[in-house]
Parts: C-alpha cells; structure tokens; sequence
C-alpha cells in the first residue's frame, strides 16, 4: 500500500469501525451496582451523602437541611490506551494482523468502567467512604432517636469469596461512576508527525475521563462468610433494621444478591430452590435476584 493521505485515512477509519465494533461487544454490568453521575469539572464534592432526606410535618418556617455533613470527593482520572502501527506494515499490506488488536481496545475501553467499579466494591472492606469507615464495616457511625451516635454493621467479616446483598430499588446505587469526558478515539497519522518521522509508527489511541467512588453504604451488605442460608437470613436482618439518624427508618429492601463465580450455585439454591437442605420449605425463595458477576473472581 501507498502511504498517501487517502489511503492513511481509509486506514483510520477501518481501525476506527474495529475499535467500535468492540465497543459494542462488551456486555456491561456496570449499571447493576453503580449510578453514572454526569461531571464538568476536575472533581465533585458528595456532602449530601451525609444526609439523608425526609418529609416532615410544616410546622412553623421550613427547615433548611443541610448537605455539608461529609467532605467526600470524587477526583477525576485520565485514561488511554494506544496501539502502533508500523509503517512498514502498511507499505507491505500487512495491517490486517492490527484490525483484532483494536476491537480488543473497543472491548477493554467498554469494560474499564466496569472493573473499575466491581474492583471498588471488591475493595469495600478496606476502602473509606463518606463517613471516613471501611464501607463494608462493623462500626459506622448513626446517631439515635436522642442524638446520640452509636455504630452499625453492614459488614459479616469472614474471609472467602465476597457477596454481596444491595437494594437496587433506590435512585443511588452502592457505586458511584463519575464521568467527566466519555472515551474518543484519536489518530495520530499524518506523515510528517513527529512519531512517524523519527520512529516510522503510526499511533492510534483512546482517552477518556472518570472515576468511581462510594455511595450510601446503608444500601449494601458485604459478607466473606459462607453463603448460606443463616448468613443471608442475617444479611437481609441487618439490611432491613437500618435506620437513619434520629431513629429514623430507612425502608431498606435487599433484592439484588450479587456473587462471584465460585458463589453462583450456592446463591442460586437459596433463592431458587423450593425446599431447604432439611426438606422444610424454603423461605428464602424468591427474596432476591442473582447477579453473577466475573470481575469479582
């Protein structure tokens, strides 16, 4: 092949229709556990996290609730992902080794947010969030009907695979996935680039920018335990006897169960199966949905 301007660009663009092709390939779970937050600048600031709304009686003025409880900030990040194509390739028709090279970067660049947030997740009993505790813990701070603090778990401990139980009911979802400028795919192949003089290589690539971060840990339960029965019957307790500040009940329904492979049968038969390993009835059967997810392998 020529290398020219029309044929460099006919070039861009079929490596350009892989990239998407892979891009569209990729099988997102990323809305499952995480609501995308829209960003416009370097970093959002999440005080309301500390503070949950209600209605209340109108009663004399309005109570102004206020949202600077918590200092928790999201920090965007930059990421790319970049292929050379040598010019003697070109000039010897040999591009076609390339065309799988960036359908796999459609695919990585589709999948990034996802194991991202599912590595958050993974990582949620021994990361901070808003409150300054693990998210997944044993000892977060609530104030009771008196104004009192005193801590509460949304944690089982243990120490094999995790799972995990979360409402997915809500308007935020566990994970936050803050997104500040969505993937583009750039050439760099003009002739007299500075890459293709000095080097011969032609680059493509893409960019983008965003981060994960943690939401409202009262809507997830993270366990190492064994799953079973006696550890989901006291996920679901603990999920649903949540209460916000000054006593106040949260409504928390727990129906989203969420595993990694090795968990799959073992989540299954419990909301799936009609009896009990007694041959009693099973009363956890239709509690929840599964939602296997590879990224916590």
């Amino acid at each position: 092949m020529i290398v020219n301007t029309g044929n460099l660009k006919t070039l861009g663009t079929g490596f350009s229709a892989a990239f998407n092709r892979g891009l569209g390939q990729a099988a997102s779970q990323l809305g499952v556990i995480a609501t995308t937050v829209p960003s416009t600048t370097g970093q959002n600031e999440y005080g309301w996290l500390g503070k949950f709304p209600k209605m209340r009686e109108w009663l004399g003025d309005r109570v102004i609730n206020s949202i600077s409880q918590s200092d928790y900030v999201i920090k965007n990040k930059d990421w790319e992902n970049t292929i050379e194509v040598d010019r003697n390739d070109i000039e010897d028709d040999n591009i076609g080794i390339y065309s799988p090279l960036f359908t796999e970067m459609g695919l990585a660049t589709a999948a990034h947010p996802d194991e991202l947030a599912w590595g958050l997740l993974k990582n949620g009993f021994a990361t901070n969030c808003y409150d300054g505790q693990y998210f997944f813990d044993t000892d977060h701070p609530v104030l009771d009907e008196n104004g009192v603090a005193y801590s509460v778990s949304n944690s089982g401990g243990g120490a094999g695979s995790p799972w995990f139980l979360i409402d997915d009911t809500r308007a935020l979802k566990p994970i936050i996935f803050q997104e500040r400028k969505k993937a583009q795919f750039v050439a760099k192949d003009s002739p007299t680039d500075d890459n293709v003089f000095s080097r011969k290589k032609f680059a493509y690539g893409v960019d983008a920018r965003y981060n994960v971060g943690f939401g409202f840990w009262q809507f997830a339960y993270g366990s190492k335990q064994a799953l079973d029965a006696a550890a989901y019957k006291a996920a679901r307790a603990a999920m649903m006897a949540l209460k916000g500040d000054y006593g106040r009940p949260l409504g928390i329904r727990p129906t989203l169960l969420i595993v990694a492979p090795a968990n799959e049968e073992a989540a299954l038969k419990i909301v799936n199966s009609e009896y009990a390993a007694g041959g009693e009835t099973n009363p956890w059967k239709g509690t929840a949905k599964v939602e296997v997810v590879p990224w916590l392998a």
